[in-house]
Protein backbone atom coordinates (compact mmCIF):
# COMPACT_ATOMS: atom_id res chain seq x y z
CA UNK A 1 0.00 0.00 0.00
CA UNK A 2 2.88 2.40 0.73
CA UNK A 3 4.24 1.87 -2.78
CA UNK A 4 0.83 2.59 -4.31
CA UNK A 5 0.63 5.87 -2.41
CA UNK A 6 4.17 6.69 -3.54
CA UNK A 7 3.24 6.04 -7.18
CA UNK A 8 0.15 8.25 -6.96
CA UNK A 9 2.16 11.00 -5.24
CA UNK A 10 4.82 11.00 -7.96
CA UNK A 11 2.14 11.07 -10.64
CA UNK A 12 0.61 14.08 -8.87
CA UNK A 13 3.98 15.83 -8.80
CA UNK A 14 4.43 15.20 -12.51
CA UNK A 15 1.16 17.01 -13.15
CA UNK A 16 1.90 19.92 -10.80
CA UNK A 17 5.35 20.46 -12.30
CA UNK A 18 4.87 19.25 -15.88
CA UNK A 19 7.70 18.75 -18.29
CA UNK A 20 7.64 21.49 -20.85
CA UNK A 21 8.69 20.78 -24.37
CA UNK A 22 11.57 22.99 -25.38
CA UNK A 23 11.75 24.51 -28.83
CA UNK A 24 14.86 23.18 -30.46
CA UNK A 25 14.99 25.76 -33.18
CA UNK A 26 13.14 27.75 -35.76
CA UNK A 27 13.56 27.46 -39.49
CA UNK A 28 13.38 30.87 -41.09
CA UNK A 29 13.42 31.59 -44.77
CA UNK A 30 13.44 35.06 -46.27
CA UNK A 31 14.25 35.70 -49.91
CA UNK A 32 14.27 38.99 -51.72
CA UNK A 33 11.90 39.24 -54.72
CA UNK A 34 13.12 40.55 -58.08
CA UNK A 35 11.63 43.96 -57.25
CA UNK A 36 13.54 44.05 -54.01
CA UNK A 37 10.56 43.71 -51.63
CA UNK A 38 11.11 41.05 -48.90
CA UNK A 39 8.76 38.12 -48.69
CA UNK A 40 7.02 37.11 -45.48
CA UNK A 41 9.09 35.01 -43.19
CA UNK A 42 7.96 31.49 -42.46
CA UNK A 43 8.56 29.92 -39.07
CA UNK A 44 8.23 26.20 -38.55
CA UNK A 45 7.72 25.11 -34.97
CA UNK A 46 8.63 21.56 -33.95
CA UNK A 47 5.67 19.38 -33.11
CA UNK A 48 5.53 16.86 -30.31
CA UNK A 49 3.14 14.03 -29.69
CA UNK A 50 0.56 14.62 -26.92
CA UNK A 51 1.82 13.43 -23.55
CA UNK A 52 -0.72 12.20 -21.00
CA UNK A 53 1.49 13.38 -18.12
CA UNK A 54 1.74 16.98 -19.35
CA UNK A 55 -0.80 19.79 -19.01
CA UNK A 56 -0.39 20.95 -22.59
CA UNK A 57 -3.12 22.14 -24.91
CA UNK A 58 -2.42 19.19 -27.22
CA UNK A 59 -3.27 16.83 -24.36
CA UNK A 60 -5.99 18.70 -22.46
CA UNK A 61 -7.83 20.15 -25.46
CA UNK A 62 -9.21 16.94 -27.01
CA UNK A 63 -10.09 15.44 -23.63
CA UNK A 64 -11.91 18.57 -22.45
CA UNK A 65 -13.74 18.72 -25.77
CA UNK A 66 -14.94 15.15 -25.23
CA UNK A 67 -16.37 16.09 -21.86
CA UNK A 68 -18.15 19.14 -23.27
CA UNK A 69 -19.77 17.10 -26.04
CA UNK A 70 -20.86 14.27 -23.73
CA UNK A 71 -24.56 14.24 -22.84
CA UNK A 72 -25.13 13.19 -19.25
CA UNK A 73 -28.24 11.54 -17.93
CA UNK A 74 -29.43 11.55 -14.32
CA UNK A 75 -26.76 11.28 -11.65
CA UNK A 76 -28.06 8.07 -10.08
CA UNK A 77 -27.56 5.22 -10.47
CA UNK A 78 -25.28 5.09 -13.51
CA UNK A 79 -23.48 8.45 -13.74
CA UNK A 80 -22.13 9.59 -10.34
CA UNK A 81 -18.46 9.37 -11.36
CA UNK A 82 -19.14 11.22 -14.62
CA UNK A 83 -20.65 14.13 -12.69
CA UNK A 84 -17.77 14.03 -10.20
CA UNK A 85 -15.26 14.20 -13.07
CA UNK A 86 -17.11 17.12 -14.66
CA UNK A 87 -17.16 19.02 -11.35
CA UNK A 88 -13.47 18.34 -10.73
CA UNK A 89 -12.45 19.55 -14.19
CA UNK A 90 -14.57 22.69 -13.77
CA UNK A 91 -12.78 23.29 -10.44
CA UNK A 92 -9.37 23.17 -12.17
CA UNK A 93 -8.28 19.53 -11.77
CA UNK A 94 -6.31 18.53 -14.92
CA UNK A 95 -8.39 16.12 -16.99
CA UNK A 96 -5.29 14.17 -18.03
CA UNK A 97 -4.53 13.44 -14.38
CA UNK A 98 -8.02 12.01 -13.95
CA UNK A 99 -7.62 9.85 -17.05
CA UNK A 100 -4.27 8.50 -15.91
CA UNK A 101 -5.59 7.65 -12.44
CA UNK A 102 -8.55 5.87 -14.02
CA UNK A 103 -6.17 3.86 -16.20
CA UNK A 104 -3.84 2.77 -13.38
CA UNK A 105 -6.23 -0.01 -12.22
CA UNK A 106 -6.43 -1.18 -15.84
CA UNK A 107 -2.64 -1.25 -16.01
CA UNK A 108 -2.45 -3.26 -12.78
CA UNK A 109 -5.05 -5.73 -14.09
CA UNK A 110 -3.18 -6.06 -17.39
CA UNK A 111 0.05 -6.88 -15.56
CA UNK A 112 -1.70 -9.29 -13.21
CA UNK A 113 -3.43 -11.08 -16.11
CA UNK A 114 -0.20 -11.32 -18.10
CA UNK A 115 1.64 -12.81 -15.14
CA UNK A 116 -1.17 -15.04 -13.90
CA UNK A 117 -2.38 -16.39 -17.25
CA UNK A 118 0.66 -16.22 -19.51
CA UNK A 119 3.37 -16.80 -16.92
CA UNK A 120 5.67 -13.79 -17.28
CA UNK A 121 7.33 -13.16 -13.95
CA UNK A 122 8.86 -9.71 -13.62
CA UNK A 123 9.29 -7.85 -10.35
CA UNK A 124 5.81 -7.64 -8.89
CA UNK A 125 3.05 -5.33 -10.15
CA UNK A 126 4.14 -1.98 -8.75
CA UNK A 127 7.50 -1.85 -10.53
CA UNK A 128 6.17 -2.42 -14.10
CA UNK A 129 3.20 -0.09 -13.47
CA UNK A 130 5.48 2.69 -12.23
CA UNK A 131 7.85 2.15 -15.16
CA UNK A 132 4.94 2.50 -17.59
CA UNK A 133 4.11 5.93 -16.12
CA UNK A 134 7.77 6.89 -16.48
CA UNK A 135 7.72 5.75 -20.12
CA UNK A 136 4.68 7.96 -20.76
CA UNK A 137 6.52 10.93 -19.25
CA UNK A 138 9.89 10.36 -20.95
CA UNK A 139 9.18 8.11 -23.92
CA UNK A 140 10.00 4.38 -23.94
CA UNK A 141 13.51 4.67 -25.42
CA UNK A 142 14.72 7.35 -23.00
CA UNK A 143 12.92 5.64 -20.12
CA UNK A 144 14.56 2.26 -20.79
CA UNK A 145 17.98 3.91 -21.20
CA UNK A 146 17.61 5.77 -17.91
CA UNK A 147 16.37 2.67 -16.12
CA UNK A 148 19.34 0.56 -17.19
CA UNK A 149 21.73 3.43 -16.48
CA UNK A 150 20.41 3.83 -12.94
CA UNK A 151 20.43 0.07 -12.35
CA UNK A 152 24.00 -0.19 -13.64
CA UNK A 153 25.19 2.67 -11.43
CA UNK A 154 23.38 1.22 -8.40
CA UNK A 155 24.84 -2.22 -8.99
CA UNK A 156 28.34 -0.78 -9.49
CA UNK A 157 28.21 1.18 -6.22
CA UNK A 158 27.09 -1.87 -4.27
CA UNK A 159 29.72 -4.00 -6.00
CA UNK A 160 32.49 -1.54 -5.02
CA UNK A 161 31.28 -1.39 -1.42
CA UNK A 162 31.17 -5.18 -1.23
CA UNK A 163 34.50 -5.61 -3.03
CA UNK A 164 36.38 -3.36 -0.62
CA UNK A 165 34.32 -4.56 2.36
CA UNK A 166 33.04 -1.07 3.14
CA UNK A 167 30.14 -1.36 5.56
CA UNK A 168 27.73 1.56 5.78
CA UNK A 169 24.45 2.09 7.56
CA UNK A 170 21.33 1.98 5.42
CA UNK A 171 20.51 5.70 5.23
CA UNK A 172 24.06 6.90 4.41
CA UNK A 173 24.30 4.05 1.91
CA UNK A 174 21.05 5.16 0.26
CA UNK A 175 22.32 8.75 0.15
CA UNK A 176 25.57 7.55 -1.47
CA UNK A 177 23.53 5.59 -4.00
CA UNK A 178 21.48 8.67 -4.87
CA UNK A 179 24.71 10.68 -5.20
CA UNK A 180 26.11 8.16 -7.70
CA UNK A 181 22.85 7.99 -9.65
CA UNK A 182 22.73 11.80 -9.87
CA UNK A 183 26.27 11.83 -11.28
CA UNK A 184 25.32 9.14 -13.79
CA UNK A 185 22.25 11.01 -15.04
CA UNK A 186 24.21 14.28 -15.15
CA UNK A 187 26.90 12.54 -17.17
CA UNK A 188 24.27 11.33 -19.64
CA UNK A 189 22.89 14.85 -19.98
CA UNK A 190 26.38 16.29 -20.48
CA UNK A 191 27.06 13.74 -23.23
CA UNK A 192 23.71 14.30 -24.98
CA UNK A 193 24.78 17.43 -26.94
CA UNK A 194 28.06 15.79 -27.92
CA UNK A 195 26.54 12.56 -29.22
CA UNK A 196 23.25 14.18 -30.29
CA UNK A 197 21.04 12.11 -27.98
CA UNK A 198 17.47 13.33 -28.59
CA UNK A 199 14.95 13.86 -25.81
CA UNK A 200 17.39 14.06 -22.90
CA UNK A 201 17.00 17.83 -22.51
CA UNK A 202 13.25 17.51 -21.83
CA UNK A 203 13.45 15.03 -18.94
CA UNK A 204 11.69 16.11 -15.75
CA UNK A 205 13.23 15.48 -12.34
CA UNK A 206 10.30 13.40 -11.09
CA UNK A 207 10.61 10.45 -13.52
CA UNK A 208 14.31 10.35 -12.62
CA UNK A 209 13.48 10.28 -8.89
CA UNK A 210 10.92 7.54 -9.44
CA UNK A 211 13.42 5.52 -11.45
CA UNK A 212 15.95 5.94 -8.66
CA UNK A 213 13.48 4.57 -6.10
CA UNK A 214 12.63 1.69 -8.41
CA UNK A 215 16.31 0.92 -8.94
CA UNK A 216 16.75 0.59 -5.18
CA UNK A 217 13.88 -1.93 -5.05
CA UNK A 218 15.32 -3.70 -8.07
CA UNK A 219 18.77 -4.11 -6.59
CA UNK A 220 17.29 -5.32 -3.30
CA UNK A 221 15.21 -7.95 -5.12
CA UNK A 222 18.31 -9.05 -7.01
CA UNK A 223 20.05 -10.14 -3.82
CA UNK A 224 20.35 -13.90 -3.65
CA UNK A 225 19.59 -14.41 -7.34
CA UNK A 226 22.01 -15.36 -10.09
CA UNK A 227 22.88 -12.82 -12.76
CA UNK A 228 21.12 -14.88 -15.44
CA UNK A 229 17.87 -15.07 -13.49
CA UNK A 230 18.06 -11.41 -12.50
CA UNK A 231 18.62 -10.41 -16.12
CA UNK A 232 15.69 -12.57 -17.24
CA UNK A 233 13.42 -11.00 -14.64
CA UNK A 234 14.55 -7.55 -15.74
CA UNK A 235 13.65 -8.24 -19.37
CA UNK A 236 10.25 -9.61 -18.39
CA UNK A 237 9.67 -6.54 -16.21
CA UNK A 238 10.47 -4.38 -19.24
CA UNK A 239 8.00 -6.33 -21.37
CA UNK A 240 5.26 -5.82 -18.77
CA UNK A 241 6.11 -2.11 -18.49
CA UNK A 242 6.04 -1.63 -22.27
CA UNK A 243 2.72 -3.48 -22.51
CA UNK A 244 1.30 -1.18 -19.83
CA UNK A 245 2.76 1.82 -21.63
CA UNK A 246 0.88 0.91 -24.81
CA UNK A 247 -2.33 0.53 -22.79
CA UNK A 248 -1.84 4.05 -21.42
CA UNK A 249 -1.17 5.55 -24.85
CA UNK A 250 -4.09 4.05 -26.82
CA UNK A 251 -6.39 6.96 -27.62
CA UNK A 252 -9.59 4.87 -27.66
CA UNK A 253 -8.80 3.50 -24.21
CA UNK A 254 -8.26 7.03 -22.85
CA UNK A 255 -11.55 8.24 -24.28
CA UNK A 256 -13.47 5.23 -22.99
CA UNK A 257 -12.01 5.71 -19.49
CA UNK A 258 -13.01 9.38 -19.46
CA UNK A 259 -16.50 8.95 -20.91
CA UNK A 260 -17.40 5.65 -19.21
CA UNK A 261 -15.58 5.54 -15.84
CA UNK A 262 -18.32 3.50 -14.12
CA UNK A 263 -18.20 0.78 -16.77
CA UNK A 264 -14.41 0.75 -16.74
CA UNK A 265 -14.00 0.45 -12.97
CA UNK A 266 -16.79 -2.11 -12.61
CA UNK A 267 -15.35 -4.22 -15.43
CA UNK A 268 -11.87 -4.10 -13.91
CA UNK A 269 -13.23 -5.22 -10.54
CA UNK A 270 -15.08 -8.16 -12.13
CA UNK A 271 -12.02 -9.18 -14.16
CA UNK A 272 -9.81 -9.05 -11.06
CA UNK A 273 -12.28 -11.24 -9.16
CA UNK A 274 -12.57 -13.80 -11.97
CA UNK A 275 -8.81 -13.72 -12.49
CA UNK A 276 -8.25 -14.46 -8.82
CA UNK A 277 -10.36 -17.60 -9.09
CA UNK A 278 -8.28 -19.12 -11.88
CA UNK A 279 -5.99 -21.89 -10.62
CA UNK A 280 -5.10 -23.64 -13.87
CA UNK A 281 -1.84 -23.84 -15.76
CA UNK A 282 -0.30 -20.76 -17.31
CA UNK A 283 0.36 -20.55 -21.05
CA UNK A 284 4.13 -20.78 -20.60
CA UNK A 285 3.69 -23.76 -18.28
CA UNK A 286 1.54 -25.54 -20.86
CA UNK A 287 4.23 -24.94 -23.48
CA UNK A 288 7.00 -26.02 -21.09
CA UNK A 289 5.31 -29.26 -20.06
CA UNK A 290 3.57 -30.02 -23.36
CA UNK A 291 5.31 -33.38 -23.73
CA UNK A 292 4.29 -34.42 -20.24
CA UNK A 293 0.71 -33.26 -20.82
CA UNK A 294 0.44 -35.21 -24.09
CA UNK A 295 1.74 -38.36 -22.45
Amino acid sequence: MRKIYLLLYVVFLIFIFPTRSLAIGELEQSNASPSGSPEAEETVQPTTAPDLTEKTQETLGPLEELLKNQKLGPVWPFNPIKYAIRSSVDAGIPVNMIVLLLLLPLVATTIAATRHLIGLRGFGIFLPAALSVVFVATGPIIGIALFFLIITVSWFVKFVLKKFKIKLQYLPKAALLLWAVSLGVLGLMFLSPIYKIPGIENISIFPVLLLTLLAEDFTRIQLGKSFKKAFSLTLETMILALLSYFVLTIQDVREFALLNPEKLLLSIGVVDFVLGKYVGLRVMEIWRFKKLIKS
